[in-house]
């Protein structure tokens, strides 16, 4: 019995080397492999097949329905204003702390009270912090 024990005691060891020796971590050695990915000729990226006439009547890939069309571009005039004004700056708290609150139009004013209230927000939360 005491054989029998030992001879599964020495597989047991035998299958833990194995594993660590399969779990081991390899580092590279430099060279790359045929067909690895990056450096080839084939990765550069591939030319458009749609025309300049498609691309400049609709918004490609716009789509997202299965057995839809991609939308046609519009004229300026048929989208709303509001959307020409998205990408418009707007002040930041600096400049807005150096300005009459008083005089401020609403949007402004409701813009700095959210940027001021976020602040103060930001500095309480480091001061708890520290302590």
């Amino acid at each position: 019995m005491a054989l029998n024990h030992a001879r599964s005691f020495r597989h047991i060891l035998i299958t833990k080397e194995a594993v660590g020796f399969a779990c081991r971590r390899t580092f590279a050695t430099g060279k790359a492999k045929k067909g690895s990915k990056g450096g080839g000729p084939s990765d550069a990226p591939k030319a458009s097949i749609l025309s300049k006439e498609v691309k400049s009547t609709t918004v490609v890939g716009a789509n997202i329905l299965k057995e839809g069309a991609d939308p046609k571009i519009l004229p300026d005039s048929e989208y709303p204003d509001w959307l020409w004004h998205l990408l418009d700056k707007r002040p930041a708290l600096s400049e807005l702390r150096r300005k009459n609150i008083e005089k401020l139009p609403y949007e402004d004013l409701k813009r700095f009270v959210k940027l001021d209230n976020r602040a103060r927000i930001k500095e309480n939360n480091s001061v708890k912090a520290k302590n």
